[in-house]
This record gives C-alpha cells, sequence and structure tokens, in this order.
C-alpha cells in the first residue's frame, strides 16, 4: 500500500521564518520526481523554488497563491510506494515501509536523479477516496481553543448559512463569512500571524468559514470579519450620539482604520524595515560630508570607454570607479571594513571587502555584494554590479548574494537629490553615500569656473573609530574623485 508523506515549508536560512507562496508548479494529481521543484515562494531574501523530496503523487496542497506560510506548515502531501503511480523515476520506495527521499529541499541540493514529466493522473481509488486534510496549528491559542491534530474537513456550510463573530467581551455582530454555532469545532488556521491578528482584534476564529482550500482561514478572512465587527461599533456609537461633534474618539478611531489604506509590512519591505529599525536601536552612527569636484573623474572614465579595437572591454560606470576608490580606501582605513561582536565587546575586522551596493527594483530596495571587491580591478567590479544588478530586478537574487557584504556604497545621486544621511547596512561599520553630479560654480586653480560636483558622506558607527579617521577616509575619497592618478598608487 502507498504510503501519504506531508511535505512542510523547510527551512530556507538566513533566520528567515515566513514565505508566501508565489506560484505552485504542480497541481493535485500530478506526478512528481525526488527533488522536483514544486512551488515558487518569496521569502524576505529573494525568490526561491522549493524542491519535494519525495517522489510519488500529489494528493493535496495547502495554501492559495500570494498567502503566507510560517516555516514548518504543510506544503503538500505525496502519495509514495506502490501504487502511487510514480514508479517512472520517481524514486518511490519499494515497500509501503521503505520511502526513498533526498533529504534535501533547496533546488541545487538535490540527488541528481532526473526529472520526471509532469503528468496528470486519472482519479484512482488513492486519489479519490483520500479525504481532504486539513491543517491545524499545532500550539494552544486562546482565541481559538486547545490545539488539536489534522482532522478530516467538513461539509462545506450552506450558502444561506447565519453568520455571526462575537469579539471578547461584547454582544455578537453580524460577520461576513462565519459559520453557525452548530458547527463549530477545531480552527483551520495555519498562520500563527493570523491568530494573532484575531486575538488583537477579538475575532473568534471557532465562528469563521475560511475562504481558502478545506476551509482555511486566510488573512483575508480574518481582514474581513474586522471591517464588519467596527462597522457595527461605529454605527453604534454614532445611533446612541447623533450628533457629528459628539462621536465617541474610540468610534472615530474605528471609522479611521476601516478607511485607510493598509499595506502589510513583510516580504522585501518587512526585511528592510527590521534591519534599519535595528541599525539605529544598536549602531551609535554619525555621518560627515565633502563636496568634490568629479570633473577629472568624469574625464578619466571618457578616457577609458573611448579605448576601441578588439581588446576594448565593457563600458566602465561611474558606480564601478567609485567601487574601486573605495576598495583602495577601505585598504589605508581598514576600522571601517569590521564589525562589533556584542557578546564579546569586541570589534572585529574583516579581511575581505564584500562591497554591497544598493539597488532599486520593483520588489523594492535590495543590496545585493560584490564579493571580494579588493581583489577586482574597476571593470571586475562594473561587470559583477551590472550582473547582480539585472539579477535583482528579474527577481533572481539568491540568499548568499544579498548577505555577508561588509560595506556598503549609495548611489542615491540616480534620484536626482544631492545629499543624504545614510542608514548603516546592520551589522556592517559605514556607508558611503553618493549624490548626483551636476555643473556647479567652484574655484579651480584660483578662477572661479563650472565644474562637475558631487557631494559625498559618510555615515560611521562610533563605536569602531572616531572622526579623525571617517573624516581621513572620506578625504582619501574625495581626493580620489578630484584627482583619479592619487588611485594609481594602490594599483
Amino acid at each position: 500500500m502507498p504510503q501519504v508523506l506531508e511535505f512542510k515549508l523547510p527551512d530556507l536560512g538566513e533566520g528567515l521564518t515566513e514565505a508566501e507562496i508565489v506560484r505552485w508548479l504542480v497541481e493535485v494529481g500530478d506526478v512528481v520526481a525526488i527533488d522536483q521543484p514544486v512551488v515558487e515562494v518569496e521569502t524576505a531574501k529573494a525568490m526561491v523554488e522549493v524542491p519535494c523530496p519525495y517522489g510519488g503523487v500529489v494528493t493535496a496542497r495547502f495554501g492559495e497563491e500570494g498567502s503566507e506560510l510560517p516555516v514548518g506548515a504543510p506544503l503538500l502531501t505525496v502519495a509514495v510506494g506502490s501504487g502511487g503511480g510514480a514508479d517512472e523515476g520517481a524514486g518511490s520506495g519499494s515497500g509501503a515501509g521503505e520511502v526513498e527521499s533526498s533529504g534535501n529541499v533547496l533546488v541545487g541540493y538535490g540527488t541528481g536523479a532526473p526529472v520526471a514529466r509532469r503528468r496528470r493522473v486519472r482519479p484512482t481509488a488513492l486519489t479519490a477516496a483520500a479525504p481532504a486534510r486539513v491543517p491545524v496549528a499545532a500550539v494552544p491559542d486562546p482565541a481559538s481553543g486547545p490545539a488539536v491534530a489534522p482532522v478530516q474537513a467538513p461539509a462545506p456550510a450552506p450558502a444561506a448559512a447565519p453568520v455571526s463573530a462575537a469579539p471578547a467581551a461584547s454582544a455578537p455582530v453580524s460577520v461576513p463569512g462565519a459559520a453557525p454555532d452548530a458547527v463549530l469545532g477545531p480552527v483551520a488556521v495555519v498562520s500563527p500571524l493570523v491568530r494573532k491578528l484575531a486575538r488583537q482584534h477579538g475575532v473568534d476564529l471557532r465562528q469563521l468559514v475560511g475562504s481558502g482550500p478545506d476551509g482555511l482561514i486566510l488573512r483575508a478572512d480574518v481582514e474581513s470579519a474586522i471591517r464588519a465587527l467596527e462597522e457595527g461599533a461605529g454605527v453604534a456609537s454614532l445611533t446612541a450620539v447623533p450628533r457629528p461633534e459628539a462621536v465617541t474618539e474610540s468610534a472615530s478611531r474605528a471609522v479611521a482604520r476601516q478607511s485607510a489604506h493598509r499595506i502589510p509590512l513583510r516580504g522585501v519591505r518587512g526585511a528592510v524595515a527590521d534591519k534599519l529599525a535595528r541599525s539605529r536601536r544598536e549602531i551609535p552612527d554619525a555621518t560627515c560630508w565633502v563636496d568634490a569636484d568629479a570633473t577629472e573623474l568624469m574625464a578619466a572614465r571618457a578616457a577609458m570607454n573611448s579605448t576601441g579595437g578588439p581588446a576594448a572591454g565593457p563600458k566602465v560606470s561611474v558606480l564601478a570607479l567609485l567601487a574601486r576608490i573605495c576598495t583602495a580606501a577601505l585598504a589605508r582605513f581598514p576600522e571601517l571594513n569590521s564589525t562589533v561582536d556584542l557578546e564579546a565587546r569586541e570589534i572585529v575586522r574583516l579581511p575581505e571587502v564584500h562591497l554591497g551596493f544598493a539597488a532599486q527594483t520593483e520588489r523594492g530596495l535590495v543590496v545585493p555584494v560584490v564579493r571580494d571587491a579588493q581583489a577586482r580591478n574597476a571593470e571586475s567590479i562594473g561587470a559583477e554590479i551590472a550582473r547582480l544588478t539585472e539579477a535583482a530586478r528579474a527577481g533572481r537574487l539568491t540568499p548568499a548574494e544579498l548577505t555577508g557584504g561588509t560595506f556598503t556604497l549609495n548611489n542615491y545621486g540616480v534620484f536626482g537629490v544631492d545629499g543624504s544621511t545614510p542608514i548603516i547596512n546592520h551589522p556592517e561599520a559605514a556607508m558611503l553615500g553618493v549624490g548626483r553630479i551636476v555643473p556647479k560654480p567652484w574655484v579651480h586653480q584660483g578662477e572661479l569656473a563650472v565644474r562637475q560636483v558631487v557631494q559625498l558622506s559618510l555615515t560611521f558607527d562610533h563605536r569602531v573609530c572616531d572622526g579623525g579617521t571617517a573624516g581621513g577616509f572620506l578625504r582619501y575619497i574625495a581626493d580620489c574623485v578630484e584627482q583619479p592618478a592619487v588611485l594609481l598608487r594602490t594599483l
């Protein structure tokens, strides 16, 4: 007899605790092979294809596209073994007691077994008779009763069933999508975030019928119930006191919450928010800045890119030149290529420069990392920046390409602004900001002239160095911008 195994959302590393389902790659009834990608998820770091370690027939999926699941929540179930329809390269076990699996969960780390062609099978006694399973949280919840094991899904409630939701310490209020008291039972909720949201707003999950598969309660169901409760509270207050100027403060807040547009702080935006908040909490930062004449730097770049012939490489960007200048400056001032170990109360100076650069994409701000930038020339750094930027815009960056930076370069001049006070990319010690390069009046060789001027700003961790070191670093950057020949000493 085949076994039905449950595959849960694996630990994707880098401290990630949840992921959003972007696209299912298999359907119920499909045959999958060992390590075949079954779902594409988006974490706070990148898009990841998750492979299933089992080979067999998909009997159930958990979670709709766009829903968010915590690590450890069920993703799908697979029937493996004899009779599972997965004997064509799926790697199923030889018997009911033996199940072959890779034990791997990330693409690129599988067994190397060939991926079977995805095909749909007709309903059999296995797929037709298998009851739908509802994943239920395994932790107690005061708003939903004791935890229970997965159970068979109850029959769908009639469309015309009466609806109600009872907030804590208040009379029942009508809520769209609620179930009648007669069918109360185990609560079909996977996400602890949904449970927390319900507790905060006094929504009884036992009285809701979810819109997800097999009645799974989604965030949208709880938010709909919250809106209904707030509408009821607002109407009750306005009825009791008809004059507009006498509306209670609580009713006003309820109306404001109802009309406000709420954007979930999750994914890339949530990760950025957490990291910036941590930087502000933990790092005593300071900022210094200077204006520099970039006319000679722009002339040097034009000369580099004007070289023709078959030996000419790709064009060198201004960002690549600034990145190369940064690596030279960090060699002179290694204090800024470090991090602080709070537990050991030590400053850790890092031997390699892994240079991050800020890149704005449709998914939000990301910081790809150029590895071992200290060993690259401007052309090599520019090529790697171009590759990582293209991957960032396409959403193909891996978690490894977004982590491990030791110093960050932020070119906010592309947004048409001159200056900024960057927030350090925790746990790094400094970030260099570069404004736009524009023609400005400038005293050059004792005379007033129009020159290409740029503002450079350095935000640094005051624990790793004092103003003298930070000022020396920034002044060296400015000197290289104004006189690129200064950089030749370090080449």
